[in-house]
């Protein structure tokens, strides 16, 4: 029997494997050796492999990136874990002017090996200062590497990859996905950056759903199945690289393009995959491409307004409709 463990389980069990692959892991960050371990990502961690090895950080975010980055220049290959994105802006100049720039500055000849975890809130009435996922700042921005996982497969197999990769990288997971469930592989894999995956094939129209947007995708396709529209489902997995050849395929067989976005409505990762498909093949789409993303606000504090906030199948569905109807 397949064993099932949940998002959260999938991440720590990479960490913890990666570290028993090599004594050059790291983990850093703001109560990463307590108990709760984040969320449970890194529960047990400092008890199996040493406080030496996994460092609580005061509330520094740039101390920690530059610290990290100092780390993995004497061959360390530090995890940073930031509980909330919004708070890891702090270290914005570390990120930008540093670890991305670091292969490109010296010619090749080093590189800044750290993945900085970063988890995005949603619901219990998070707010503004604990829901933003800002993959398309990142994306934008040479010399870093940017995934967003949707399942606990990609979850572990995505944090491989960049602990053992040579350049720096931004997980960025989303809160609520950490307690769905799916068959994970006990032993260690990689899960390579650049390579989408079709989660389900279809003939009529292209839905491009990126990190917490895939399960209300799914569910989506699922539902207007019943309609009789087939909806293919493509799940980038990491924005930088992406995986356009993929995308392209899949609109050249369907000629129309749907794209769920977990971030805002303008400038973001949504308007570059669209911009991606309508250079290439705007001549024989047979709709114009639909996005389906936050409104251009900051998040609501009210948990009704919340609701009203973030997208849902539903919305999925109804935009899709619109793109076969044209």
């Amino acid at each position: 029997m397949e064993r099932e463990i949940s998002y959260a389980e999938a991440i720590r069990e990479a960490t913890d494997q990666a570290m028993g692959l090599s004594p050059d892991v790291i983990v850093l960050g703001q109560l990463v050796d307590t108990p709760s371990g984040i969320f449970g990502t890194t529960t047990g961690l400092a008890e199996k492999h040493g406080r030496d090895r996994v460092q609580d950080y005061p509330v520094s975010e740039n101390l920690m990136t530059a610290a990290a980055l100092g780390a993995s220049l004497t061959g360390l290959r530090p995890v940073i874990c930031h509980q909330r994105l919004d708070f890891m802006l702090y270290s914005l100049d570390a990120i930008t002017n540093w670890l991305a720039l670091w292969r490109f500055k010296s010619n090749g000849k080093s590189s800044a090996r750290v993945t900085i975890r970063a988890i995005v809130g949603k619901g219990w009435g998070q707010g503004p200062q604990h829901s933003k996922s800002l993959h398309s700042w990142f994306a934008h921005l040479p010399g870093l590497r940017v995934a967003m996982p949707a399942t606990a497969f990609d979850a572990k197999g995505l944090l491989l990859e960049s602990i053992f990769s040579e350049d720096p990288a931004i997980i960025i997971e989303g809160r609520g996905l950490f307690s769905m469930r799916e068959h994970v592989p006990e032993s260690p894999y990689r899960v390579r950056f650049g390579k989408a995956l079709i989660r389900q094939k279809g003939s009529d129209v292209t839905l491009v759903a990126i990190g917490a947007m895939v399960p209300p995708a799914m569910r989506s396709a699922d539902r207007l199945r019943l309609e009789g529209i087939n909806v293919e489902v493509v799940d980038p997995r990491t924005l930088s690289p992406l995986d356009r050849e993929t995308i392209l395929e899949s609109v050249s067989k369907t000629k129309r393009l749907v794209v769920a976005d977990p971030g805002w409505h303008s400038f973001g990762a949504a308007s570059e995959i669209i911009a991606t498909v309508s250079e290439s093949l705007g001549r024989i789409l047979l709709s114009n491409p639909v996005r389906v993303t936050h409104p251009d606000s900051h998040t609501p504090m009210s948990m009704t307004l919340e609701k009203a906030y973030y997208p849902d199948e539903a919305e999925i569905s109804s935009a899709i409709r619109s793109a076969m109807t044209e």
